[in-house]
């Protein structure tokens, strides 16, 4: 790519144009006469209608004749140099300003019910979260379980691989039964709170009711809101009853259809105090669909800048052009020589 850095230079090109038609106009004039003693020294034929005598043909005339016309390419290369000429490297720089999101993972003993046939829920969430770290970009992204209790699994970080290991290896039990929503959003705000980012968002995914922990999941909720972190819930588990694992009298496994219970309502609230918003996924594509719809709507902002690395020309014109000048005095001087 090129460019011109001082095209308003290019006006001066009108100096050469008015210079041809100023020895064109010379030209037209007269022709230069020499005397001499007779003309059979010089027996070429008068051109027509004039009583001057032509040069005979060669290349050493039309050499001369050519002496002119380089001076005038000289000038125009000194012009076109005082033009700046440029050549442009374009360089694209994206500017990305990330976001900071938190996975809060219920890992309560519910989560073991198989209604996401052929895993259960735990297992499929894990699938779905593991998916949705994959098509994230500049955002740091963390990690919280919880149970009766809540800890943080992974604090936010931007390398999705060491992420998508600590969500591989959680796995039911770890933490003492019950659903402490409150004490897990609490706890997720407390990690969440400081960073950096503008934008800060928590999505907390569970499949039960409240009724563990000291802290009120609306007053958790509460704390997010005066933060200015955004919490998405998701409620998952499919209406009605699920199939639950249970173990016999003798160690063999078997299922139990176990009512389903979650509280939507309070689920509802919490999204509602804090600007996001409650999803409910029944079965594996649903939950697959909500965080799609997450992912769309939370996007990184991405700026594009360019940047121009520029290598100036106006020597080689210079260059050219004292070399045609050199050319033209040299032959004037020599070869070329001619008489005043």
């Amino acid at each position: 790519m090129f460019r011109l850095a001082a095209e308003l230079n290019l006006l001066l090109l009108a100096l050469p144009l008015l210079l041809a038609w100023w020895w064109s106009f010379l030209s037209r004039r007269g022709q230069r006469h020499i005397w001499f003693s007779s003309r059979a020294l010089l027996p070429a034929q008068s051109p027509k209608g004039t009583g001057a005598i032509a040069l005979p043909p060669g290349l050493k005339p039309a050499l001369i004749r050519l002496l002119e016309p380089l001076k005038l390419a000289a000038l125009i290369l000194f012009i076109l140099a005082l033009a700046r000429p440029q050549r442009l490297h374009t360089y694209q720089v994206d500017e990305q300003k990330g976001m900071d999101i938190l996975l809060t993972l219920d890992i309560s003993g519910s989560m073991a019910a198989v209604d996401f046939k052929p895993k259960n829920r735990l297992e499929v969430a894990k699938e779905v979260i593991a998916s949705f770290i994959e098509k994230r970009s500049s955002d740091r992204l963390g990690l919280v379980i919880f149970a009766a209790t809540s800890y943080t699994k992974c604090p936010l970080t931007v390398d999705y691989d060491i992420l998508k290991f600590y969500l591989q290896e959680t796995e039911l039990g770890e933490l003492e039964d019950g659903t402490a929503m409150g004490m897990a959003l609490a706890a997720s705000v407390n990690r969440i709170r400081h960073a950096a980012a503008k934008t800060k968002i928590i999505i907390l995914l569970t499949d039960g009711v409240n009724n563990r922990g000291e802290i009120d999941p609306r007053d958790a909720a509460k704390m997010a809101r005066d933060f200015r972190i955004k919490v998405y819930t998701i409620g998952v588990g499919t209406r009605g009853e699920a199939p639950y694992p249970v173990l016999d009298s003798f160690g063999r496994q078997q299922y139990v259809m176990v009512n389903v219970e979650i509280d939507e309502t309070l689920l509802q609230e919490m999204a509602r105090t804090t600007g996001g918003l409650y999803f409910r996924a029944t079965d594996p594509g649903s939950l697959r669909a909500i965080f799609a719809e997450i992912d769309r709507w939370e996007k990184t902002n991405i700026k594009s800048r360019s940047y121009y690395e520029t290598t100036e020309l106006f020597p080689w014109f210079i260059a050219a052009g004292l070399l045609f000048l050199f050319l033209v005095e040299v032959a004037r001087r020599s070869f070329l020589r001619t008489l005043p």
